[in-house]
């Protein structure tokens, strides 16, 4: 029996209709995905930044100083280390003071420092404190400098900001699953005389379930190519507006968004069509004119 152009168009325009449903909402969650690891890599940058800074003792030489670069590189919290001399620091608070304090003290009064970017996993108020109390009693070491209430502050505000993102993430992931189970569900509902009939006959379950999810996994695939290409082109943009942007959007982050897309899609889609089709197949006919 030849389909009438009619359900041929219909059924074009379902497919269409499900493909184009599909795209926005795998492309929201895309979206959701690259916002929350972009957040999480900010959070790990700006962390790695904060700086400790150990001044040196005036009687320490280069060997010595050489010595406690090597012991500071072996620790696990020294992420990096950049030694600004006494007459680098000098030349730095001379080009930001305008004048140059040596020449009313008579002699250069700054000494050598070792600055030290701490990882990411140390910068919290409680482990600076116990880098400060290990570092000190160092006899290289004069001092050991840091800001604790920064790092109070921004420790908040950040838990505050993954707080705000994680929330976010969860309400649109329900709203993504959401449309699509609604989606699924209105095309397997306009096909579910077709189902009634085909389990009339003595179709199984198994044999009707198929042509549905081999169609559903087919517009899964095809709709997660679209919201991919649409995420890796404002990916592009963005790194072609700001090329900082390359710091926090990595290649591992694009390849993570890229595979959540692919598996929500498929998962999502194949899930809602596997529940919409038992649904119409545990239904009896009176039902289905409902």
């Amino acid at each position: 029996m030849t389909k009438s152009p009619t359900y041929s168009l219909f059924g074009r325009m379902q497919w269409l209709t499900s493909c184009i449903s599909t795209t926005l909402v795998l492309l929201l969650i895309g979206l959701v995905v690259l916002c929350s690891l972009a957040a999480l890599r900010l959070s790990q940058n700006v962390r790695e930044h904060l700086t400790v800074t150990l001044i040196l003792d005036d009687d320490v030489d280069s060997t010595a100083t050489a010595d406690l670069m090597q012991r500071l590189a072996l620790q696990p919290y020294a992420r990096q280390l950049t030694l600004v001399s006494a007459e680098q620091a000098l030349a730095e608070q001379t080009e930001a003071m305008g004048i140059d304090p040596s020449d009313f003290l008579g002699q250069n009064p700054f000494t050598a420092s070792i600055e030290m970017n701490v990882c990411a996993d140390y910068a919290h108020p409680d482990s600076l404190e116990a880098i400060a109390d290990e570092l000190l009693p160092l006899w290289q070491v004069a001092d050991v400098v840091y800001q604790p209430e920064l790092v109070e502050s921004l420790n908040t505000m950040l838990q505050r900001a993954a707080a705000v993102m994680a929330v976010l993430a969860l309400l649109l992931t329900f709203v993504s699953m959401v449309l699509i189970n609604n989606t699924v569900r209105l095309s397997v509902y306009a096909r579910r005389f077709t189902i009634h009939t085909m389990r009339l006959v003595g179709a199984s379950w198994r044999f009707i379930r198929r042509p549905f999810l081999v169609r559903s996994m087919g517009i899964a695939l095809l709709a997660a190519l679209l919201a991919s290409a649409a995420l890796l082109a404002t990916v592009r943009w963005m790194l072609a507006y700001d090329p900082s942007v390359g710091d926090i959007i990595t290649r591992d982050v694009v390849i993570t968004m890229l595979a959540a897309v692919f598996a929500a899609g498929l998962l999502l889609t194949l899930a809602c069509t596997w529940l919409s089709v038992n649904r119409f197949l545990r239904m009896r006919e009176s039902d289905l004119y409902k």
